[in-house]
């Protein structure tokens, strides 16, 4: 059952889901290689396409890193990311806000358990340790309150380095190797492991994929539901919900590719 606010106090100047253009319908968008490029902050022109976008439909962002991450991303001065958005869906879905008001959030440790977590993590540094790369930078796991996120190279990598370490890892398979070996160590846990940006994979119980954050608009009468990916592959964090019979799924290249979309499903439109 979807986890909904007492009454819906939209922001000033924002309308109503029933006043918009398509009342029924809600865009979601992953954020790394749709909204803005990895880890970088989204342009003016998506920023302004967005706050367009709730003119026609409900808007929501899934992102699997923290909300403060995403916070860096997709904010304007002078204006927070749950106010930009109808609703907002970090960690996958496992911390959401809908109309700037806290849901129920869940909570990785607590479903694993600190002994498992423990072994877990032991197990993830000792294979890292012998991982040879061209270079190896900070923050190998980071955790977060849904998931692990896991970053061969390190998540203090420079853009510049991040881009060289996605090359190597195409050729290399650094990532899907490395998850194989951790699905057959850990196969009690019932985990998935998705790769998603760059330089790191997702771990985190099974289900608890981008499809978790549909729950939180279950009952709220959209009879669409357009979510836009990047990672839409089997094995990329996006492919759940891309190919969830609940959604109609976009697969784009890119911010501009999705700049492209919008206004060819919406925009344009006569």
């Amino acid at each position: 059952m979807a986890t909904t606010t007492p009454v819906d106090v939209f922001p000033a100047g924002v309308k109503p889901f029933v006043e918009r253009k398509y009342p029924k319908a809600i865009c979601m968008f992953d954020v790394d290689g749709t909204l803005s490029p990895a880890r970088l902050h989204a342009s003016d022109e998506m920023i302004a396409a967005l706050k367009k976008l709730r003119e026609y439909t409900a808007t929501a962002f899934v992102g699997g890193s923290n909300y403060a991450k995403i916070e860096e991303q997709l904010h304007v001065d002078g204006e927070n990311v749950i106010d930009a958005f109808d609703y907002c869906f970090a960690e996958n879905g496992l911390t959401a806000y809908k109309l700037s008001k806290q849901l129920d959030s869940a909570s990785f440790i607590k479903h694993v358990g600190e002994e498992e977590y423990k072994k877990l993590v032991n197990w993830i540094l000792r294979y890292l340790s012998d991982v040879d790369i061209p270079i190896k930078r900070g923050t190998f796991i980071e955790f977060r309150n849904g998931m692990i996120n896991v970053s061969p190279i390190g998540r203090n990598a420079s853009p510049a380095e991040r881009n060289e370490f996605e090359r190597y890892d195409k050729i290399h398979n650094i990532r899907s190797t490395m998850i194989e070996a951790l699905k057959k160590e850990f196969d009690h846990l019932k985990m998935t492991f998705s790769i998603g940006g760059q330089i790191s994979f997702d771990v985190f119980p099974t289900g608890w994929d981008k499809t978790f954050s549909l729950r939180h608009i279950e009952g709220e009468g959209f009879e669409e539901i357009h979510f836009f990916g990047d990672k839409t592959y089997k094995g990329g964090n996006d492919y759940e919900i891309y190919t969830d019979p609940r959604t109609i799924g976009h697969s784009v290249t890119n911010p501009e590719d999705t700049l492209r979309l919008l206004h060819e499903l919406f925009f344009d439109k006569a």
